[in-house]
């Protein structure tokens, strides 16, 4: 029997996690130690630099993030489109293991 509390927590962890623009922000000064008004503006004009050429429908390829292409577009009655995109991410370099001596 799952109580109220239970079922919340099991929604909590079924629930794909999601990077806000605050958050991002944070993880980019975390990473660079820059200060958050150095950092902010940049990220919002690299973020309005890619939402633009998706618009126009380019395929993108931003290293380490990844290759993007436009699969199928569909334009909205309030004038935003909806994008079907693929996206394919950049190649993660495994851990070097050392050998075993057992072995």
């Amino acid at each position: 029997m799952t109580t109220p509390e239970t079922q919340q927590t099991e929604d909590a962890a079924d629930a794909p996690v999601v990077l806000k623009k605050p958050q991002l922000f944070n993880e980019v000064v975390a990473r660079t130690g820059l200060k958050k008004r150095d950092v902010k503006p940049a990220v919002e004009a690299a973020l309005a630099v890619i939402g633009e050429a998706l618009a126009r429908g380019e395929e993108l390829i931003l290293p380490p993030m990844g290759k993007t292409r436009i699969v199928k577009s569909k334009e909205l009655n309030n004038g935003a489109s909806l994008l079907t995109m693929k996206f394919r991410t950049a190649k993660i370099e495994s851990v070097a293991r050392p050998a075993d001596d057992d072995a």
